[in-house]
């Protein structure tokens, strides 16, 4: 991997492997089975234990429909005053949706994006500072890698042409046709966070020197990040999958959703310079995975049931968006430790389930993938709905 400042440590091979990874009634469904360093038991500076557990079952409606007719709508971002940036995976544009009219507008194209398999424009964020710098982040994939940069967002300017040059802050992720991760954002640290893949490539999870099938921690400028497990290096935890989601709960711990192979999709805790397990475990192991230097999840699903991307935090609850499972997984929690079951809701009603994010007031972001080369696209697809939970 490589910083901005730094050349290339590693070339990591990654293997195209043919098989893919994963393929919404609003009635609940029961469901089984920032500079500062992050403290040692997962949850950033300041952290407070979370004081009131949210009731058992919930609930979910759907509000109304902010847009339609999205092209592989990907990664989301809130800008201050509530709006929305969606980068749209195959297209490599960034569009601006106004939160109160739905209206659209383009940004422009990210330079550089090679789209193909599940690689392209993925995950966007906004800076901690964005009120001063204006700076968007991107992860996307590139012919050679996968990787971060930063761009400057001058709405002054004529829409289509408002993102200034890239400024690449971190490359050399492993790209593949499967497994890119690319989810981004910044933690409570005002820290960016990154979930990458293994790219089908399994060694690569557990080799503390390549940054797949990691969690990344960096600062704004892609430099390891104070505090991290190794003072040299952004891998901020190893032993993942395919990592599409990151959320922290009141208590600003770090939460991630990982995909399975065949068997068990997961959700976990994350603590920094933890062992989540792949290739050599897929969900809890028998026995406790703890013992054999692996962190077990919190919950795991059957691959049919979620195959999960996006996940946001909102009324004590961790929100889950599903792909093949074409669900919203909730799972209530008190501090660390889940309630009840977790609900499903929307099952089929929407399809594919790509990102979810939290609005403030009770309410969420929930984004459609069904044009996504692997859903089935209906009038209107794809969308984004506003839901009102708890």
């Amino acid at each position: 991997m490589q910083r901005r400042s730094q050349t290339a440590v590693l070339a990591a091979a990654s293997l195209l492997l043919a098989a893919g990874c994963s393929s919404g009634g609003a009635q609940p469904e029961g469901g089984g089975g920032s500079s500062a360093a992050p403290s040692k038991s997962a949850a950033a500076p300041g952290a407070t234990p979370e004081s009131t557990a949210p009731p058992a079952k919930g609930s979910v409606k759907v509000t109304r429909t902010l847009a339609t007719g999205l092209t592989s709508p990907w990664g989301v971002a809130v800008l201050p005053g509530g709006d929305l940036l969606v980068a749209s995976r195959d297209t490599g544009k960034i569009v601006r949706i106004a939160a109160d009219s739905g209206k659209k507008t383009e940004l422009g194209s990210v330079p550089g994006v090679d789209p193909g398999g599940e690689g392209g424009l993925l995950g966007i964020a906004v800076s901690s500072a964005f009120g001063a710098d204006h700076q968007v982040y991107a992860y996307f994939t590139t012919a050679s890698d996968n990787r971060i940069a930063r761009m400057n967002y001058d709405e002054k300017r004529p829409p289509g042409n408002q993102l200034g040059a890239p400024d690449t802050l971190f490359k050399g992720i492993p790209k593949g046709q499967i497994h890119n991760g690319g989810r981004i954002a910044f933690g409570p640290d005002k820290m960016l966070y990154a979930g990458t893949g293994e790219t089908g490539d399994k060694g690569l999870a557990q080799d503390k020197d390549s940054p797949a099938g990691k969690i990344l921690r960096m600062t704004p400028d892609g430099e390891p990040a104070h505090g991290n497990p190794e003072a040299d290096s952004v891998v901020y935890d190893y032993g993942h999958r395919n990592v599409q989601g990151l959320a922290w709960d009141n208590g600003k711990r770090l939460w991630a959703s990982e995909f399975g192979q065949d068997t068990w999709d997961e959700l976990n805790l994350i603590e920094p310079g933890k062992n989540y397990g792949w290739p050599e475990v897929e969900g809890k192991a028998k026995g406790g995975s703890k013992g054999a230097g692996f962190v077990n999840p919190v919950e795991q699903w059957k691959t049919a049931d979620a195959s999960p991307s996006g996940i946001a935090f909102a009324k004590g609850s961790v929100w889950m968006a599903s792909l093949r499972g074409e669900r919203l997984w909730r799972i209530p929690l008190d501090g660390t430790k889940p309630v009840a079951a977790p609900q499903a809701f929307l099952k089929g009603t929407y399809g594919r389930l790509r990102t979810v994010v939290a609005a403030g007031d009770g309410t969420l972001w929930l984004v459609t993938s069904n044009t996504d080369g692997r859903g089935t696209p209906h009038k209107g697809d794809d969308r984004i709905l506003r839901l009102k939970v708890s």
